[in-house]
C-alpha cells in the first residue's frame, strides 16, 4: 500500500496525455505511441509511477490509473466488466454475472464469470480485490451475446436465453442448481423468455445433459411447457447424468435419465 508522492512537471504531464488518449486501463503499447517513446522506457515509466502511486498495475503491462481522490494505490477496480474486456478478450461476461446484470436474481455475488476463449492457467484470478472465475470455451461458442457499453468501451455479456443454457451446461456458474434453478424460474416469468431460441441455443451445445436438466426442470416448475419438454425428450442420449455434479445426486429420474439429490425427486 502506498500514497501517491509528488512529481515533477514533465510526468505530470505524460500521465495527463496517458489519461487523455486512454479508456480506463493504460498499456505499455498504448503509451509508446501516445509518448512517442520506446516500449522499454514508457515500461520503466509506468512501473515508476505505479511505485509512486499514481497508477496501479493489474497485469503485466496493463495499468489502471488510481484516482486523485484516493489516498493510497490499494484501490477495488471501478469496473471489473472493462478488465475483463481488456485481459480475457475475446470473453464475455455470464453466469450469476448476467444473472445480476439482467435482474434474473436477488442474490449478491461477489465473483465476476468470464467465459474465455484464451487458455488460463488460473481459474480464480483475484485482481486488486475483485475476484474472477474463467471458463474456457471454444471461439465457436461466442454467440447468443449482446454488447453493452461501459463509458467509451464494448463489452460482451450472454443474453439471457444463451445465460440458461449456460448454467445448465455448467450449473455451478450459476451458483449451484439450486441459484440455477430460481434464475431459470425467473428468466420463464421474465419479458427475455424465449423458448424458441432457448432450443435453437440448446442444439448448438449438443450436450445430452442439457436437455436433461433442461427437461426435468421444466416438468418440475412450468410443466406447461409440453413443445419443449417434448423436444428436450426427443434429445435424450444414452447414459445418466446428474443435475448437480458438485453435490450428492443419489436418486435416478428414469423418464429423464438423470441423478437428483433426494430432496429433488418430488
Amino acid at each position: 500500500m502506498s500514497v501517491p508522492t509528488g512529481i515533477g512537471k514533465l510526468d505530470r504531464a505524460r500521465i495527463t496525455a496517458l489519461l487523455r488518449g486512454t479508456q480506463y486501463t493504460v498499456s505499455v503499447n498504448e503509451a509508446a505511441k501516445i509518448l512517442q517513446l520506446p516500449n522499454a522506457q514508457v515500461a520503466k515509466l509506468l512501473a515508476r509511477w505505479s511505485d509512486k502511486g499514481w497508477f496501479a498495475r493489474i497485469k503485466r503491462g496493463l495499468y489502471v490509473a488510481i484516482p486523485l481522490e484516493s489516498a493510497t494505490s490499494d484501490i477495488s477496480l471501478e469496473d471489473p466488466f472493462i478488465i475483463a474486456e481488456k485481459i480475457y478478450g475475446p470473453c464475455y461476461i455470464g453466469g450469476w454475472s448476467a444473472a445480476e446484470y439482467w435482474g434474473l436474481t436477488e442474490q449478491i455475488f461477489r465473483t465476476v464469470v468470464v467465459f474465455t476463449v484464451q487458455k488460463q492457467y488460473n481459474q480464480h484470478p483475484d485482481i486488486k480485490g475483485t475476484k474472477f472465475l474463467l471458463s474456457k470455451i471454444p471461439e465457436t461458442f461466442l454467440f447468443g451475446l449482446k454488447s453493452i457499453w461501459r463509458g467509451q468501451i464494448k463489452v460482451f455479456i450472454s443474453d439471457p436465453s444463451r445465460l440458461i443454457i449456460d448454467i445448465l451446461n455448467i450449473p455451478k456458474l450459476g451458483g449451484g442448481i439450486r441459484s440455477a434453478a430460481d434464475i431459470f424460474v425467473s428468466y420463464l416469468n421474465s419479458e427475455y423468455k424465449d423458448i424458441k431460441l432457448l432450443a435453437e441455443y440448446a442444439e448448438k451445445f449438443n450436450n445430452g445433459a442439457i436437455y436433461k436438466r433442461l427437461g426435468f426442470l421444466l416438468e418440475k416448475f412450468v410443466p406447461e411447457e409440453k413443445e419443449l419438454m417434448a423436444l428436450c425428450n426427443d434429445k435424450l442420449s444414452s447414459g445418466n447424468a446428474k443435475l448437480d455434479p458438485q453435490i450428492e445426486c443419489n436418486h435416478l429420474i428414469t423418464r429423464w435419465r438423470l441423478w437428483v439429490p433426494e430432496n429433488w425427486k418430488k
